[in-house]
C-alpha cells in the first residue's frame, strides 16, 4: 500500500479514524474527508506522530451539502493524479426528520447521496489507477430495509431507525450497480458491515438511545476491531477483481432480497443522478 493514494470520509473519528490508522502504517498516502476542520486537524497530526506516516492530507467536506461535495471533488481532480482506494465510510442518524442545505431528509443525503455524488466525480481519477477499489460502508441495518420511491424524502412518515435503515439499503443497492456500470474497468466495488461498534454515532439519535448506548457499549466492538474489513477490502490480495459483494468478517456474505433487485437499483440510481444533479457521461 505504500504510496497508494486513499480517501476516507468520515476519516476523524469511530471506524474512519480506525480504518485510517491502520492504512496509515501500511505507509499509504491518505486523503481524510472530513467536516469538522479543527477536529480533523488534531486527528491528522495525531496519526501522523504516532504511524511516522507524513503523507497524511486533510479536505474539508459537507456531504449533507452538494455544493460542498463538488468543491470538495474539484480540489481532489485538481490536486492528485489518481486515486486507488475510496473509502466511503462517513454516516449519521438524526430521531428527528432534519433536511440538508439541498432540501433532502439528512439521513438520506449523508449516508447515500453525498458519497454518490462524491464517487460519481472522482471515477476518472479512479480510472487512472492501475486497479482501483471503492469501498461502501453499509450496515447489517440494511436487512430491513425498504425503498419506498413514493416517499424517498420521508415527507409523509419519518422515524430515525427505519430511515437509517434505508439509507443503509442504498449503499448496497449503489454498490452493486456502480460494479455493474464497471464491470470492464479495473475498478472493483464492495459494500460491508463493520459490525455493532463503539462510536460516538448515536450523538444525534436523542437522550434515549444515547442513554442505552453508554450502557451497552462495554459489550460492542472497537472501532478497531470495525475497521478491520475496511482495511482488509482496501488493501488484500484476496479480494483483488472481487466486486458487487457485501463482507462482513472480511468474508462475503448475503444480503436482504431487495438489496438484490436490479430494477431497484436501477430506479434509485437514476433519481439519485437528478437529486444531485450528476449530468453523468462515464457509462
Amino acid at each position: 500500500m505504500k504510496n497508494k493514494i486513499i480517501l476516507i470520509t468520515g476519516a476523524n473519528s469511530g471506524i474512519g479514524k480506525a480504518t485510517l490508522y491502520g492504512l496509515a502504517k501500511k505507509e499509504a498516502h491518505i486523503v481524510m474527508l472530513c467536516r469538522n476542520k479543527e477536529k480533523s486537524e488534531k486527528v491528522r497530526k495525531e496519526v501522523i506522530a504516532k504511524t511516522g506516516n507524513k503523507n497524511i492530507d486533510l479536505q474539508v467536506i459537507d456531504l449533507s451539502d452538494l455544493n460542498s461535495v463538488r468543491k470538495t471533488a474539484e480540489k481532489i481532480n485538481q490536486n492528485y493524479k489518481q486515486i486507488d482506494v475510496l473509502i466511503n465510510n462517513a454516516g449519521a442518524s438524526f430521531i428527528k426528520r432534519e433536511l440538508s442545505a439541498d432540501g433532502y431528509e439528512k439521513t438520506f443525503a449523508i449516508n447515500h447521496l453525498g458519497h454518490f455524488l462524491l464517487t460519481n466525480l472522482l471515477l476518472d481519477k479512479l480510472k487512472k489507477a492501475e486497479s482501483a477499489r471503492i469501498i461502501n460502508v453499509s450496515s447489517i441495518a440494511h436487512i430491513k430495509g425498504y425503498i419506498n420511491f413514493d416517499d424517498l424524502n420521508a415527507e409523509k412518515n419519518y422515524k430515525g431507525m427505519p430511515a437509517y435503515r434505508r439509507a443503509k439499503l442504498a449503499n448496497i443497492l449503489f454498490t452493486n450497480e456502480l460494479a455493474g456500470k464497471l464491470k470492464n474497468t479495473e475498478i472493483t466495488v464492495n459494500s460491508l458491515h463493520p459490525g455493532i461498534i463503539r462510536t460516538n454515532f448515536t450523538q444525534n439519535a436523542g437522550f434515549l438511545i444515547n442513554t442505552i448506548a453508554k450502557l451497552v457499549a462495554p459489550f460492542l466492538t472497537s472501532p478497531a476491531k470495525g475497521a478491520e474489513t475496511s482495511i482488509y477490502l482496501a488493501s488484500s490480495d484476496k479480494v483483488s477483481g472481487i466486486t458487487g459483494k457485501y463482507f462482513v468478517n472480511c468474508k462475503i456474505k448475503d444480503t436482504n432480497e431487495e438489496a438484490k433487485n436490479e430494477e431497484i437499483a436501477k430506479r434509485l440510481w437514476k433519481i439519485s443522478e437528478k437529486m444531485t444533479g450528476l449530468n453523468n457521461n462515464h457509462f
